[in-house]
């Protein structure tokens, strides 16, 4: 699976995991270069804490387009340290 976003390759790997329709992608498998941490945070009732990850592109932002679960509840520990994305950013095989 690839993530792909303003034409770049954010993450690729084989061995994501699905929870709720949403490929997460181990944090090892993202290019970081990427990446900046967001101060944004939301809560799942079931997967605990969610941080988030604004994009930045060939000059181009996209924010709090990805997010992980640093920490998780014992029932979401599959994607505990994996990344996921939304907000425009295809997920294509």
């Amino acid at each position: 699976m690839k993530a792909i976003w303003n034409g770049k390759v954010l993450a690729e790997s084989d061995k994501t995991v699905i929870v709720e329709g949403n490929h997460y992608f181990p944090k090892e498998a993202i290019n970081t270069e990427y990446f900046v941490e967001s101060d944004t945070h939301s809560v799942c009732p079931w997967k605990g804490k969610a941080s988030y990850y604004t994009l930045k592109v060939e000059g181009q932002e996209n924010a709090d387009a990805a997010w992980y679960y640093p920490e998780t509840s014992d029932l979401a520990k599959q994607i505990k340290d994996h990344v996921a994305f939304w907000k425009g950013v295809e997920v294509v095989e």
